[in-house]
């Protein structure tokens, strides 16, 4: 099994989640987050004045997928979170030993 944890633009948040439900993802996991990449964070003007953000607020998505299953999903998040500019997102991969679904006792593949 593999996680896929995504950065994405929040904005885009609705059209990734559409794409995944396409494909049958049935869960995820979202919750905004802050953070800078190649960005640096940017300027915004508030009333008149300048000020420096340093922290960009963007949206995570975390999602456990079958092995078969990893290369449509991150295809479908790519698809729908790309807008070509620069702070579109990351998306990494990592393994998963095991997962349990609390309610029945399930393991591995069946508690997802």
């Amino acid at each position: 099994m593999k996680k896929i944890t995504a950065i994405i633009k929040p904005h885009k948040l609705e059209e990734v989640r559409a794409a995944l439900s396409e494909i049958d993802i049935k869960g995820m996991t979202v919750c905004e987050v802050k953070g800078f990449g190649r960005q640096k964070g940017h300027i915004e003007l508030y009333r008149g004045t300048e000020y420096a953000v340093e922290f960009v607020v963007k949206t995570k998505i975390e999602i456990v997928v079958d092995e078969q299953r990893l290369d449509n999903v991150i295809d479908a998040i790519i698809e729908a979170a790309k807008t070509n500019k620069i702070g579109d997102g990351k998306i990494f991969v990592s393994s998963v030993d095991q997962v349990v679904r609390i309610r029945t006792g399930e393991q591995g593949p069946d508690a997802i």
